[in-house]
C-alpha cells in the first residue's frame, strides 16, 4: 500500500513528512489517515522528544484535495458517516497542539487551507522566504477544518482571523511573519536545515519541563488568570523534581552547558 506520510526517528526527533508530492501534498482521506496515525505514534513514543512536520517535493501542503472534491469522491456516503470520519482525522490537529512535546512545522512552497491549519496546530513554524500562505477555504466555498478557525483566532485575534478567512489574501512569508503566523522566515535553501536544527534543539531540551510549559501555555489560551497561576505553581514544583532541572542547576553553578536527558 502507498504511504502518504513517512516517519523517521532521529536522535529523539520524530520527523514526519507529508509524502504526496505529485499533488503538492493535498490532503485526501488516505493522507489524513496516515497522518493522524503517525502523529499519534510520535505523541505516544517516549523516545520521540520533539516532532518536525514537513512536506515532500518543495511544498508543505496546498490543503484539501479539491480535484477529488470536484469528482464527487465520497459523495455517496451518508453525511453523518462523513462527519464522523472527518472529525476522526481532524484529531491530528489536537494531537499536534496538545502533545507534551514541542512540534515544529517547516513551511515551503505553499501552506493553504487544511495544510495551514496543520501548521497552525504546531508550536512553532519556520517558513521559506518564497512560501505562499492562505486560508483558501472561502475560495472553494468551505468554512474550514482541522481546527483552523480556533487556532488562527488565538494566534492573531478575532478581527484579523475573520479577515484572513473571509477574504483569503495570499500572504508572503514576510507578511505572515508580520501577522504572527510564522515564527521565523529563512532563505529557501536554508529552510530544511533551520527547521531541523530548531526541532533537534528542542528534542535535546528538558523534555518533561517543556511538556509542563506547553500545558501552561495551552491553558493560558482558555483559562482565567487564577487557574493559570494554580497550574504554574503545580508544574513549577513538579519540574523542580526532575533530573533535568537538577542537572541544569549543577551546570549553572559549574559554568557549563547542561546535558538534558529528557527526564
Amino acid at each position: 500500500m502507498a504511504r502518504f506520510v513517512t516517519e523517521e526517528l532521529d536522535d529523539g526527533l520524530a520527523i514526519l513528512t507529508l509524502n504526496r508530492p505529485e499533488r503538492r501534498n493535498a490532503i485526501g482521506m488516505e493522507l489524513a489517515d496516515d497522518l493522524v496515525d503517525a502523529v499519534r505514534r510520535a505523541a505516544e513514543n517516549p523516545q520521540a522528544r520533539a516532532v518536525l512536520l514537513r512536506g515532500a517535493g518543495g511544498t508543505f501542503s496546498v490543503g484539501g484535495d479539491v480535484k477529488g472534491m470536484a469528482r464527487g469522491e465520497g459523495g455517496d456516503v451518508p453525511v453523518d458517516h462523513r462527519v464522523s470520519e472527518l472529525r476522526r482525522v481532524m484529531d491530528v490537529s489536537r494531537l499536534l497542539h496538545d502533545m507534551r512535546k514541542p512540534t515544529v512545522a517547516a513551511l515551503d512552497g505553499a501552506a493553504a487551507g487544511g495544510g495551514l491549519s496543520l501548521a497552525l496546530a504546531c508550536d512553532l513554524r519556520i517558513a521559506a522566504k518564497s512560501t505562499k500562505i492562505t486560508t483558501a477555504f472561502a475560495k472553494v466555498a468551505l468554512p474550514g477544518d482541522f481546527g483552523g478557525t480556533w487556532l488562527l483566532t488565538r494566534l492573531v485575534g478575532s478581527a484579523k482571523a475573520r479577515e484572513l478567512f473571509f477574504c483569503c489574501p495570499l500572504l508572503t512569508a514576510d507578511e505572515a511573519y508580520a501577522h504572527g503566523l510564522v515564527t521565523r522566515v529563512v532563505p529557501d535553501d536554508q529552510l530544511q536545515k533551520a527547521a531541523y536544527d530548531l526541532a533537534m534543539s528542542l528534542a535535546h531540551g528538558p523534555t518533561v519541563t517543556l511538556g509542563y510549559m506547553k500545558q501552561n501555555l495551552n491553558l493560558a489560551e482558555i483559562a482565567s488568570f487564577e487557574m493559570s497561576l494554580d497550574a504554574e505553581a503545580l508544574q513549577q514544583t513538579r519540574a523542580m523534581s526532575t533530573a533535568d532541572h537538577k542537572e541544569a542547576a549543577r551546570a549553572f553553578v559549574e559554568k557549563r552547558a547542561p546535558v538534558f536527558k529528557g527526564a
